[in-house]
């Protein structure tokens, strides 16, 4: 696990100075060792957090024996181990991944990635092709963003990376603000910068004779497998059972002290229980507890830790420790978003008792249909034909159902009956949004509102082959968990030097999931298929126990501890060109009293907002 930097066809620029400032803004994700390699045309810099052999031959970047090819890489290939035996005719100097990866090129070209198990973005020099080769793994574990002007492109493991280099203009992206302002992020392959992109996962980037090209590996709607369709649910469970088990014990191979983040629910207590059936050490587990009891699973990550004989460490927080700790967490948020400090604090105190690597349930939700939006989906899909009904006496309705009851979930209904179409492509991207785009409107002025993301990367995807709960579940994949879920979590541990990693989204469990039929797959019981196909793993209070999410008890602290803080950032957004600062001061007016459509998550995120573009100096 570590950062990675670099620049190619910078032509006059220079570059040794470009990957010292680019290097040093991501001294945090490899406190351990750094370097950098320069040839003609092309720059490489990597901070290394050592997870496997320790030793400095683990150093990068790392050039092949010929001294042809130059490796940055930031992550874990965890069948590496198997490609060595299979490429036994190469001359292996070191015990590394990394090392595999140049293996695997020169046996098999571009098309290397394709054999490779893991969470990863690396950066290959070919110097005898005189290309760069720039990849991101399949489900968009590890981030990787880039930057092109006239005659030269930028790439690094941060947006902060880049912004450091003095070569990429600080400037708002404000055709992204629409996006971040619908679902408190933006979606690949727009970031917040003007000018900076995400490589989306399963992508490569081929530079070469000063042009780019970019291509798909794979793609999670395309690839699902069709083993499970004639099969029983006994043999599917087995199916699940095995696979599952393999991909946690494939993420205990490591050189470092590792542990559990556990909060209780299904999912961390599952990854919890496999590690600690194939562990070879006592598993060490983390949990976040409050004193605000009904937001604390300490009852619940307690029972876990004992069930399996963890060593368990509370990491009870108040809103005073919050408040301590959340200028750092901000500090350390690399791209704005509407979560985040709950996964820096835990990773914070994991890292401070010793552990270099921590295993998480992230995923688990995505791919079995934990949330509400699969049943929710799922009901629409029964009753899309209420979209053919005169489209006046819907918002009639729509209408009547806001007066009546305010809350977040009127005026979603009252989106949905104003739809023209009830299709997912329609239907989805309303469940996921934080305000209404007529609200967005009065908040944005005269400034037009770009078209919804979600709906565009929904409406892209090939997967009407699908079944209904496995669409939800790629949706979810390539929306929500990707592009704020998996950067929170590699922004807010890297900032600690932590590495996380996601069981859940091994790419095999992931196709061969998305191909089960829905009847074996629908949560009558939350998570039915994953909790059967565990058997007796997990207690059946753990299983049936209320869903709470890994939340903070944000809505009590912006109204008391966190009140001037928020405030004044709201004041300062205010001030800001684009925004109306007259529906801002309503909106926070409306939270404060108790208003039901105006919960903690929309304010939350527009705090963050102003507080980034003041950290990182971006012009608005």
């Amino acid at each position: 696990m570590c950062g990675i930097v670099g620049l190619v066809g910078a032509g006059a620029v220079k570059a040794e100075a470009v990957l010292a400032a680019m290097n040093a803004a991501i001294t945090h994700r490899g406190p351990d060792d750094s370097g950098c390699y320069i040839d003609e045309g092309v720059g490489l810099g990597q901070r290394r957090l050592s997870i496997i052999d320790l030793s400095i031959a683990g150093h990068q970047p790392m050039l092949s024996a010929d001294g042809n090819l130059a490796l940055v890489f930031n992550g874990e290939i965890y069948n590496y181990r198997e490609l060595k035996q299979e490429l036994s005719d190469y001359s292996f100097r070191t015990q590394t991944d990394t090392e595999v990866i140049l293996a695997a090129y020169k046996r098999w070209g571009k098309d290397c990635v394709k054999h490779f198990n893991g969470m990863f973005a690396f950066a290959l020099w070919d110097k005898a092709k005189q290309e760069l080769l720039i990849y991101r793994d399949r489900l968009g574990i590890k981030p990787l963003y880039y930057y092109h002007q006239d005659n030269y492109w930028l790439f690094a493991s941060e947006v902060r990376a880049l912004l450091q280099s003095g070569m990429v203009p600080k400037k708002l992206n404000k055709a992204a603000l629409s996006d971040y302002l619908r679902y408190q992020t933006v979606h690949a392959p727009e970031t917040m910068v003007a000018g900076v992109k995400m490589l989306l996962p399963g992508h490569v980037m081929v530079i070469k004779n000063g042009k780019a090209t970019i291509s798909t590996y794979w793609s999670v709607e395309n690839v699902y497998s069709r083993e499970a369709e004639n099969k029983s649910y006994q043999e599917v469970k087995k199916d699940v059972s095995n696979l599952l088990s393999q991909a946690v014990e494939r993420r205990l191979i490591a050189d470092v002290p590792f542990g559990a983040f556990l909060s209780g629910g299904i999912d961390s207590s599952a990854v919890v229980g496999l590690m600690s059936r194939v562990a070879a050490k006592k598993v060490k587990t983390f949990a976040v507890t409050f004193e605000e009891e009904a937001f604390s699973e300490a009852k619940y990550a307690a029972a876990i830790a004992k069930k399996f004989a963890t060593e368990h460490t509370e990491i009870k927080l108040t809103p005073q420790d919050f408040l301590e700790t959340i200028p750092a967490a901000l500090k350390a948020m690399d791209h704005p978003s509407g979560d985040g400090p709950n996964t820096y604090i835990v990773s914070k105190v994991t890292k401070e008792a010793g552990i270099t690597m921590a295993l998480s349930g992230l995923g688990g939700d995505e791919l079995f249909a934990g949330y509400d939006v699969f049943k929710r989906m799922h009901k629409l899909e029964r009753y899309n034909w209420i979209a053919a009904l005169p489209l006046g006496a819907r918002r009639t309705f729509g209408r009547s159902v806001v007066t009546m009851k305010p809350s977040v979930a009127a005026v979603k209904i009252n989106e949905l009956l104003r739809l023209s179409s009830w299709h997912m492509t329609d239907t989805y991207p309303i469940t996921r949004q934080i305000f209404t785009d007529d609200f967005l409107q009065e908040l944005l002025g005269e400034q037009q509102l770009q078209q919804n993301s979600v709906q565009q990367i929904l409406t892209g995807l090939q997967q009407d082959q699908l079944p209904l709960l496995s669409q939800v579940s790629v949706a979810e994949i390539s929306t929500y968990m990707q592009n704020t879920l998996l950067r929170d979590t590699d922004q807010m541990s890297m900032a600690h030097a932590l590495e996380v990693r996601v069981p859940f989204l091994d790419y095999k469990l992931v196709e061969y999931v998305l191909g089960i039929p829905d009847k074996f797959k629908y949560p009558a019981t939350p998570k039915k298929l994953l909790t059967d196909a565990l058997g007796d793993l997990l207690p059946m209070d753990i299983i049936n126990r209320p869903k709470m999410g890994f939340l903070l008890p944000w809505q009590q602290w912006l109204k008391g501890e966190l009140y001037t803080f928020a405030e004044t950032k709201l004041e300062r957004l205010g001030e800001r060109e684009l925004f109306n600062a007259a529906v801002l001061k309503e909106l926070w007016r409306k939270f404060n009293a108790g208003d039901a459509s105006v919960t903690w998550s929309r304010i939350w995120y527009l705090v963050v907002l102003e507080n980034w573009l003041e950290e990182n100096g971006v012009e608005a």
